[in-house]
């Protein structure tokens, strides 16, 4: 009679516990990407409505990865107490083709933010100007 329920759980089972998320909020969250994964893997060539179980794949190595990079970006900065852009970019520093398009995307992100605020000097600009007319 061999019951591996009876007794406490190892102490390996209680870390792996503490440190997966439950099953209930791994489903609420599972559909969240799953929309823009199809549009991805259309643009990438695969058909309009790929099969749902592919998206759920794709999904969760997308997750996985995307966990595990944060999680080893927060080791690297907790020297710092502090978790940076410079963090990701140090991980991905021997993969050129994802480095240069992060510093693109961040480039880019920049120029959208002086241009949202020169945006919003000109809107507070005319605001005055019209209160000055009136």
């Amino acid at each position: 009679m061999n019951n591996t329920s009876a007794g406490p759980p190892s102490n390996a089972a209680r870390v792996r516990g503490a440190s997966q998320p439950s099953e209930s909020s791994l489903k609420r969250k599972r559909a969240m990407f799953q929309k823009d994964l199809q549009r991805m893997m259309y643009g990438f060539g695969d058909v309009i409505n790929p099969i749902p179980e592919t998206v759920a794949l794709v999904e969760d190595i997308v997750v996985d990865y995307v966990t595990d990079m944060a999680h080893k970006a927060q080791d690297i900065a907790t020297k710092r107490g502090k978790l940076l852009t410079e963090d990701f970019l140090f991980l991905i520093r021997k993969d050129s083709a994802k480095l240069n398009r992060c510093r693109e995307l961040l480039s880019m992100h920049e120029d959208l933010k002086k241009a949202r605020k020169a945006f919003e000097f000109d809107q507070e600009e005319l605001a005055h100007m019209s209160e000055g007319e009136v």
